[in-house]
């Protein structure tokens, strides 16, 4: 919670009550830790598929902790069966999920003050 406090709340000035929902206890988490064992980066996978909550520290940024994140919760989906798996990116990070073979797919929309697209990816 604090990686996604100081990305989410503090960096993007998300309310906490948006931030915080009810889908922690029922999702799967990573967590990417330093060498002295502290929290820099995280995400989320819902029970439905969607990934989520994806936020990295600002000074761990550029070094592929994001996509060592993102593998690892694709990885989750598929031992639990998924075949698909879809998040709502906001759009800067667009190019990022892309490059993990995620797709865009409908209308920018806005989330928390922030737009957002849908974006998927089979998982084979």
């Amino acid at each position: 919670m604090r990686v996604r406090d100081a990305v989410f709340v503090v960096e993007q000035g998300v309310p906490p009550e948006i931030e915080r929902d009810g889908w922690d206890p029922r999702s799967d988490h990573v967590l990417a830790l330093d060498r002295e064992g502290r929290a820099v980066g995280t995400g989320r996978l819902l029970p439905d598929g969607h990934i989520g909550r994806m936020a990295v520290l600002p000074q761990w940024r550029g070094q592929g902790i994001g996509g060592r994140i993102l593998a690892s919760l694709i990885a989750r989906a598929h031992a639990r069966g998924m075949k698909r798996v879809v998040l709502n990116a906001q759009t800067h990070a667009v190019p990022f999920y892309a490059r993990h073979g995620f797709a865009a797919f409908g209308d920018e929309f806005m989330e928390a003050g922030i737009p957002h697209v849908a974006m998927a990816r089979e998982i084979s």
